[in-house]
């Protein structure tokens, strides 16, 4: 019996030994763990911090955390994707606008032309279904509109190509009505101080905005759309001019312009032909409409400049900062310089819309180079500028839907004015 006892007693003492020794075991181990798991997080935390890995969430449950993955899903689809520069407005000075007044009418796609202290501005849309035949006259010096007059029943009402040579305007082709009715070939010559108009030879075919200018004695028109509003056109005439006369009676084919389309800016500086930005394709007329309703086709606006050079051969310049149309009237000359005011760019890759243009650009021909020297009070295209004693003015055409929605809305007849010194 007390060998017996004494057995027993051995066994449990045995069996309490061995439980405490797995007790400090485990807490020893435990101890470890949290350390390792310490030690573990800092150098998550640091790789995250002095790395460009990406650590990815832990994976979900898919029956528990269903509601985490229907939110995951719903602020993924609230994320706003990076658009590249073309669609996003670029880094540009602030500039102090004054509000100056207000042009008598709104114009979408009308003409302007400045000769010293007076912008002529012609014609344009109304609305859609509506467009302008006078021309009204801003004074710069004394900051008022007046000498309104008419244009010649003949006359386009949108889509022009003008130019002046500091006395006469001479005007070809455009469109003549509202909607997206056809193009006219009728031109015609403005004697500013008479306000006489005279009719000059019709181009060989009509065209839509082409790039007008006047260059060593000789009218040039290039590019535009074709009848149809939509397919670029390539052809280059010119005719010989004189103090408002046309010194021929047919026009002569020249060498063709290297990108087709309309909306550009052409510029004579310092004896060389200039011809930037711009688009290929338009609205057109929807087939069958009595009204000659606009239809939407597919547009690509783009910066290419170009060059005639004294061979009279093409060159290519340093394309725009960002693609840029609807700037036909949109710019100026300051000094050395030509600035490009507003506009539109490639469509938004998410809408779909028309995207408008809020910068000021500038190229300098000096240097060949681009520069974003300011922001506009807002986004609009086809507006018309002018410049004035150290003043950048420009009035009406059609504004953005406000600071968040670069798409066109309102059409406008507003007059903006900044000290611009380049």
């Amino acid at each position: 019996m007390v060998r017996t006892s004494a057995g027993k007693l051995k066994t449990t003492k045995f069996v309490f030994v061995l439980v405490g020794l797995l007790g400090v075991f485990l807490i020893i181990d435990l101890l470890w763990a949290s350390s390792s798991s310490n030690s573990s997080s800092s150098y998550s935390y640091w790789a995250i911090q002095n790395s460009n890995f990406v650590v990815p969430p832990p994976l979900v449950n898919a029956t528990l955390d269903a509601p985490i993955k229907e939110k995951a899903k719903k602020d993924k689809k609230d994320v706003v994707r990076i658009l590249s520069a073309t669609f996003a407005d670029l880094p540009a000075p602030q500039l102090k606008w004054e509000k100056m007044v207000t042009a008598p009418v709104p114009r979408l796609d009308g003409a302007a032309i400045q000769i010293k202290n007076l912008l002529y501005v012609f014609a344009g849309y109304g609305t859609i279904d509506y467009v302008h035949s006078h021309v009204d006259i801003y004074n710069f010096t004394d900051n008022t509109w007046g000498g309104r007059f008419d244009m010649p029943k003949e006359m386009a009402h949108s889509h022009l190509g003008m130019v002046t040579d500091g006395r006469y305007i001479y005007i070809v082709n455009g469109q003549y009505g509202p909607q997206c009715r056809g193009p006219t070939s009728h031109t015609f010559i403005l004697d500013t101080e008479t306000k006489q108009w005279q009719s000059m030879p019709p181009l060989p075919v009509p065209r839509y905005a082409p790039a007008t200018q006047l260059w060593r004695g000789r009218l040039h028109v290039m590019g535009g759309s074709k009848e149809n509003r939509h397919t670029p056109a390539l052809e280059h005439w010119s005719i010989a001019v004189k103090d408002g006369k046309a010194l021929e009676k047919e026009w002569r084919s020249e060498i063709p312009i290297p990108r087709g389309g309309p909306h550009r800016a052409c510029v004579v500086f310092n004896d060389n032909l200039y011809v930037i930005g711009g688009q290929e394709g338009d609205f057109m007329a929807k087939p069958g409409s009595p009204i000659f309703k606009c239809s939407r086709r597919n547009e690509v606006v783009y910066g290419d400049v170009y060059m005639l050079d004294d061979d009279m051969k093409w060159k290519e310049l340093p394309p725009m900062p960002k693609p840029d149309s609807h700037i036909e009237f949109a710019w100026a000359i300051v000094n050395n310089s030509i600035v490009i005011v507003g506009g539109t760019t490639e469509k938004h890759p998410e809408t779909k819309k028309m995207t408008l243009v809020g910068e000021i650009l500038q190229f300098n021909f000096d240097t060949l180079k681009w520069s974003v020297v300011g922001k506009l009070p807002y986004r609009v295209k086809t507006t018309l500028v002018g410049f004035w004693d150290g003043m950048l003015y420009f009035t009406s055409g059609q504004r953005d839907k406000g600071p968040d929605d670069p798409a066109p809305r309102k059409v406008i007849g507003e007059m903006w004015r900044t000290k611009l010194m380049l």
